[in-house]
């Protein structure tokens, strides 16, 4: 019986303390602001956006653009962007040189990197951008793309 006890006791205790420490690590992944990407998926992205009724963000890269790994380490990672992305469009991320990446640069005659494209539900382009851009500026961008 004493044996019982004593491993109810300890089983409590670790529940308690992993259930506390599972909270605290679901509040700070919620505080950890970005855009939420689909990874090198168009035709993903075409799908939700179809289901959600949302225009597509997306971010057209390559894997060795320093301006692109700008981005994301700063403007993709602002609370204002990510709220502003994360609300009204459906994201996605392409590596224009693997998977459908190298297609889809040819038919939308991509030239540079980073390549930043916001297209209706249905994947025609209502506006794009070329370059590092600044948080603000990427918020215009987006919601100039809206009141098209």
């Amino acid at each position: 019986m004493k044996k019982l006890l004593l491993t109810t006791c300890f089983v409590i205790l670790l529940n308690i303390t992993f259930g506390f420490n599972a909270k605290a690590q679901a509040t700070l992944s919620k505080s950890s602001t970005q855009i939420n990407f689909i990874e090198n998926s168009w035709t993903e992205a075409l799908k939700q956006a179809a289901r959600q009724n949302k225009y597509i963000f997306v971010d057209a890269y390559a894997s060795w653009c320093g301006p692109c790994k700008m981005l994301k380490a700063t403007t993709f990672k602002n609370n204002k962007v990510a709220d502003f992305y994360n609300d009204n469009f459906v994201n996605v991320a392409i590596d224009m040189e693997k998977g459908q990446g190298p297609a889809l640069a040819a038919e939308w005659g991509l030239q540079a990197y980073p390549t930043m494209i916001i297209f209706t539900s249905k994947g025609k382009p209502v506006s794009g951008t070329v370059g590092y851009i600044r948080a603000n500026d990427l918020i215009k961008f987006g919601q100039q793309a809206l009141n098209k």
